[in-house]
């Protein structure tokens, strides 16, 4: 029987005396309050960008702060790994996402603390903890060694929670000075706490606004109703058209370029340790929806997916206010697995919505597209997963398990056409670690092990 590796221990040694100045750097980055999406925090967001350069300079990079159309991108380099050895690209996003409700936090969103073994702090996750993992796995090759088994090109960028509108024009335009042979992106969840997780697929995005309009303003529906189409039932039945009633999208041509998961995918889903009386549990729901005759991991991380995210019409307010609207709007969002494309379903559901409510009914149809994304799915054969598989065996004592992700990160898929590296998805947080919500955290035992993850991994593919 082959002998479990293990980290080395000159790296291991490197981050057990070095813990407590890890800590304390990593509450710096954190009490930063880099909310993208505000204004009021663009010297936040840029104060950030410009800590985050110095510790990567202080470590031994050639770091620098490149400016964007919006918030800055840090890109730091080590470029002394021996001949012939790889060149390896760890993206990550030192931006955060806001931190309101306050009063919903047991203690404020920029003033980190750890209890009961979390570290809580916005950013904690998602995803200044996680880049910092890779700093500090960096800092021990160089701490230890003096040298890293790879060259290393680190990007940061500060908009990734505003949808990384500058980026992929950023790495187009720097396409020769990025090349690599791996990218590594830590921003994801394991399974469950102790089962490392390689994240196989992520879902696309295809995102909608629609707009029914009937009369030029609010009626009196006592006057009006029953003799004027109302737009709020118009819209109400064009959404109800869009599942069947098995749950599958009803929508003509949806599932044309839907491809398959391979098998072996599929039956090491089942083997996971998911409940589906402990998922329901967790959301305070009495039953699970969606696609009749798929398991609940399989809806989750391989089938597409609609779902109204908003609704908006006629009267909301306390009391009673009998209006027939003039106007209702929905917002409208789409999952998509390979290889389907945001353009192509925008097309089809256009299509759809109109078949519903044709000019002759009565009310006039606007769908504005307002954001979109492309599905990703990993090949894992090849020498990044090889040594990625050692490297969490190393750290957390057994093998990793491949993960889907319901979620969208269009840039992995930028990462792959621009540069034509592989792309490894290999995070460290937990299911429930409240990323966007108040309290959000990470396990501080998952930043430790995942930095010596980080570390063997670089020794692997140096090797």
């Amino acid at each position: 029987m082959t002998a479990a590796p293990s980290i080395p221990a000159d790296l291991d040694l490197w981050l057990v005396e070095n813990d407590t100045r890890s800590m304390d750097e990593l509450f710096a980055f954190l009490r930063i309050p880099s909310v993208s999406a505000r204004s009021e925090h663009n010297a936040d967001t840029a104060r950030a960008a410009a800590w985050l350069h110095a510790s990567l300079a202080r470590i031994g990079f050639t770091s620098q702060i490149m400016p964007t159309p919006g918030h800055p991108v840090v890109v730091a380099e080590w470029r002394k790994a021996p001949p012939g050895a790889p060149t390896v690209l760890i993206y990550g996003h030192y931006d955060v996402q806001p931190s309101e409700p306050n009063e919903l936090w047991t203690s404020p969103a920029f003033e980190p603390a750890i209890r009961d073994g979390k570290l809580f702090a916005r950013g904690s996750v998602d995803d200044k903890g996680q880049l910092w993992v890779h700093v500090m796995a960096l800092a021990a090759h160089l701490g230890a060694r003096g040298t890293l088994p790879v060259n290393v090109i680190v990007l940061a960028e500060g908009e990734e929670e505003v949808g990384s509108p500058n980026l992929a024009p950023f790495i187009e335009k720097h396409r020769a000075r990025l090349s690599c042979d791996h990218v590594i992106i830590s921003d994801s969840a394991m399974f469950a706490p102790g089962i490392p997780s390689i994240l196989s697929s992520l879902r696309g995005l295809a995102y909608f606004e629609v707009t029914v309009r009937g009369p030029s303003s609010d009626l009196h529906s006592g006057m009006y109703g029953g003799a004027v189409v109302n737009p709020a039932m118009a819209l109400a039945r064009a959404l109800a058209s869009l599942h069947d009633s098995r749950g599958r999208i009803a929508i003509k041509g949806f599932y044309d370029r839907v491809r398959p998961f391979p098998a072996a995918v599929l039956k090491g889903m089942k083997k996971l340790p998911h409940s589906d009386a402990r998922f329901r549990k967790e959301l305070g729901v009495r039953a699970l929806g969606g696609e009749a005759g798929k398991t609940t991991l399989e809806k989750l991380w391989t089938r597409p997916t609609c779902e109204i995210n908003g609704l908006l019409s006629g009267y909301t307010g306390e009391g009673a206010k009998t209006v027939l609207p003039g106007e209702a709007m929905a917002k409208v969002s789409f999952r998509l697995v390979p290889d389907q494309r945001p353009e192509i379903v925008e097309r089809l559901f256009k299509s759809h919505i109109m078949r519903q409510l044709p000019a002759t009914s009565g009310v006039t149809v606007n769908v504005k597209a307002l954001h979109g994304g492309r599905p990703w799915r990993a090949d894992l054969d090849g020498p990044l997963y090889d040594a990625a598989k050692t490297a969490l065996r190393a750290a957390f004592g057994r093998d990793p398990v491949i993960v889907g992700e319901g979620g969208s990160i269009p840039v992995v898929g930028d990462f792959e056409r621009i540069l034509g590296a592989p792309v490894l998805l290999v995070g460290f947080g937990l299911p429930g670690e409240n990323a966007h919500a108040p309290d959000e955290w990470i396990g501080v035992d998952n930043l430790q092990r995942g930095m010596r993850a980080m570390a063997a991994l670089y020794d692997e593919l140096g090797g």
